[in-house]
């Protein structure tokens, strides 16, 4: 599923991410690569979200929230 369709407090594993090569580079530079673990901390399905990972708390557009695929944590 895309990130984007993630609910509130939930926490996911990141599958896959499809887009741009440059902004996929920033996104790892940042620490979301495939594996890492993002928790939603509020996605209100309109626009931006705000969302938790390596211990840090990031605004993300929805553009970019519908390029990662995530799966449910099993933890």
């Amino acid at each position: 599923m895309k990130l984007k369709e993630g609910k509130n407090r939930h926490t996911y594993v990141v599958e896959k991410i499809e887009i741009e090569l440059d902004l996929e580079r920033r996104l790892e530079a940042l620490g979301l690569t495939e594996g890492s673990k993002i928790t939603v901390l509020n996605n209100d399905k309109k626009g931006a979200m705000t969302v938790r990972f390596r211990g840090t708390r990031f605004a993300i557009g929805k553009r970019i929230a519908e390029s990662i695929l995530v799966k449910e944590d099993a933890a």
